[in-house]
Order: structure tokens, then sequence, then C-alpha cells
């Protein structure tokens, strides 16, 4: 099955490649230009996110045009089944090694963050900061709650910002990843806390998008807003 996307994902970009022997041939000026850049774009984003980032794009240039052309093709299918396995399996090798390198580098993050005046571990290993105390309510596991947030990875690179949007966001509190879960119900309504999430209580392994490399250590600058009221709720539905 891998080898069938990585496939299609090859002939999406040759598409694009195909024809074009440097950047400065290619115009970008018709709906259908622009759009091919585009699908050349995000395939390539995709691939180089698997550690397809070695591609020669002349091969894969070559290989469109003979499909087009319908000439004979220069490799038998057994060889280029044996080639798409090598390649799969020199990815996985890489992302493997960038997934242990994320990982080692979070636990050494986590273990400097906790000596820090202010900073309080959980049993669960959560972290956290009170930058600003407030009196209010403190949310339940059934509440939906109004937050405001900036999530950025350990070197401060921002992956998602509803304070950049511009607009909170309302959230069940039991239906985000699991530092959310504990943080959000160790807050009073008012506060803002500074959330440092260990992979595990996060995505793990599993990498919800290109800005979150797998393994990855989270940190959120969270403000709580409001509890929902659920008579509120109700009336909304």
């Amino acid at each position: 099955m891998k080898q069938h996307r990585l496939a299609a994902a090859v002939a999406l970009v040759s598409l694009v490649l195909a024809g074009c022997d440097s950047q400065t041939s290619v115009e970008l000026k018709t709906p259908a230009q622009k759009a091919s850049y585009g699908i050349g774009l995000n395939m390539g984003k995709s691939l180089a996110q698997e550690g397809m980032d070695d591609l020669d794009s002349k091969a894969v240039a070559q290989g469109i045009e003979d499909a087009i052309g319908k000439k004979e093709q220069k490799l038998k299918d057994d060889e280029l089944v044996e080639a798409f396995a090598a390649l799969q399996k020199r990815a996985e090798e890489r992302m493997a090694k960038m997934s242990e390198e994320s990982a080692a580098a979070g636990k050494k993050f986590l273990e400097d963050n906790a000596k820090k005046a202010g900073v309080t571990t959980t049993a669960s290993g959560l972290q956290y900061e009170v930058v600003k105390k407030a009196d209010g309510a403190q949310p339940k596991p059934t509440d939906v709650v109004t937050v405001h947030y900036t999530g950025t990875l350990t070197n401060g690179t921002v992956f998602d910002s509803s304070v950049e949007r511009g607009s909170p966001i309302d959230l069940p509190v039991s239906g985000v990843i699991p530092g959310w879960v504990e943080g959000l119900q160790l807050m009073h309504v008012g506060e803002k806390y500074k959330l440092y999430i260990p992979s595990e209580l996060a995505y793990g392994a599993q990498s919800p998008s290109p800005a979150i490399p797998a393994n990855s250590v989270l940190v959120f600058d969270l403000e709580l807003l409001a509890i929902k009221d659920p008579a509120k709720q109700d009336a909304e539905k």
C-alpha cells in the first residue's frame, strides 16, 4: 500500500516536473499553471516529510515522458517494485532516526525545564507554570470551555494559535490531548498557564501535521476564559 502511495505521489510530482529544465522556464500565470505548481508543492512537502527528499527530478520527468509518449519503459516492473521498497525502507529508517532524536531532545528539555523556578511537574509528567492567577471556577471533565492559546515547539516555532487568528475557541475538556485534559482541570477561569506537554501526553509518535514532528514536546500558552453554561449549550443545539 505504501508503495502505491509513493508511486502516485511521484506521478503527481512528475506532472509538474516534466518538460521543465529549470525553475526559470516555468510560468505561473494561468489558473492551470498555478494549480500545477500547487500540486507539485504539496506533494513535494509530503514526500519531504516522509524522508523522500532525494528523488531525482530528471528521472521522474523521464518516467512521465515515457508513459505519455507510450515508449517502452526503461526498467522492468520487478525492478521498480524493488526500487520503491528500497526507497520506502530508507525513508522509514530516516523517520525513525528523526523520531528517536526528537524523543531524546524532548526528554532533555523537560529534565532541564523541571529545574526552573515556578515550574511544577505532575505525576503524569505534565509541567506547568501559573502565569496569571484568578479565583474563577475550575472545569470538570464533562464541561465545555472557552480558551485562547498559542502552541509552539520547544524551539519557539508556532504551529497553531487562536490568538493569532483573533478568535478564542470552545472545546470539550475531555475531547483534547491528555496534557490539555489534565491542564485545564488545574486551572481557574481567568487564569493563564504555560503548559509543557510530554509527547506521550500529546501526539506521541503519530505526527498530526508536518508542523509537529513525531515525539515532540509541545508548549502552550493557555488562557481559560470561561466555562460554558450547559443550559445555554442545550439551547444553542
